[in-house]
């Protein structure tokens, strides 16, 4: 199976390539926008990846640790690095410009959902935080929702669910 990128609204469309043959023109209509768009199949198309879709869980958890998203109906296995400072989490989407997208189908998950704040304290140890955004749905940590004003310190292997995902945090080897 190969999966394309709707040029409208960057959602992906799967399709059974070996069905098809080099230099043959596939027109499709994406299902969540209704745009319609053709490709032509090539070397290329074939053999190359259109992204890289799992990371290696080890090769960013030494740095600031990352997000592991569990893969559901509305999207795939992620791992998402996370950065020093405001990690914006939310769903990916044209125009909205956040530093940690998830790519689903998730219409629950905001676009800009949560946040996990990443910062040093004197001794030099990571310390984690998250809040909502605020957004429609709310985040939940370990099946508890987290008010407005919330922030809650997260220890390694917390479960956060926004809209109907849930991934895993993984914090940096001390």
């Amino acid at each position: 199976m190969k999966r394309i990128l709707c040029p409208k609204c960057e959602n992906y469309l799967t399709f059974d390539e070996t069905k098809y043959s080099e230099g043959q023109s596939l027109v499709f209509v994406c299902e969540h926008c209704g745009k319609q768009f053709s490709i032509r199949i090539g070397k290329t198309k074939l053999k190359a990846q259109v992204r890289k879709e799992v990371f290696d869980e080890q090769e960013h958890k030494d740095k600031f640790g990352n997000i592991v998203v569990i893969a559901n109906v509305f999207g795939y296995k992620q791992v998402l690095p996370l950065n020093l400072g405001d990690n914006v989490i939310g769903r990916r989407c044209v125009g909205t410009i956040i530093n940690t997208p998830i790519e689903t189908a998730d219409m629950s998950m905001d676009r800009q959902h949560c946040i996990i704040n990443i910062k040093e304290n004197k001794k030099g140890k990571l310390i984690y935080t998250l809040r909502d955004f605020p957004s429609v749905t709310g985040t939940f940590l370990m099946n508890g929702c987290l008010e407005d004003k919330d922030r809650v310190i997260l220890e390694d292997g917390a479960i956060i669910t926004i809209g109907a995902t849930t991934f895993m945090l993984h914090c940096a080897e001390e």
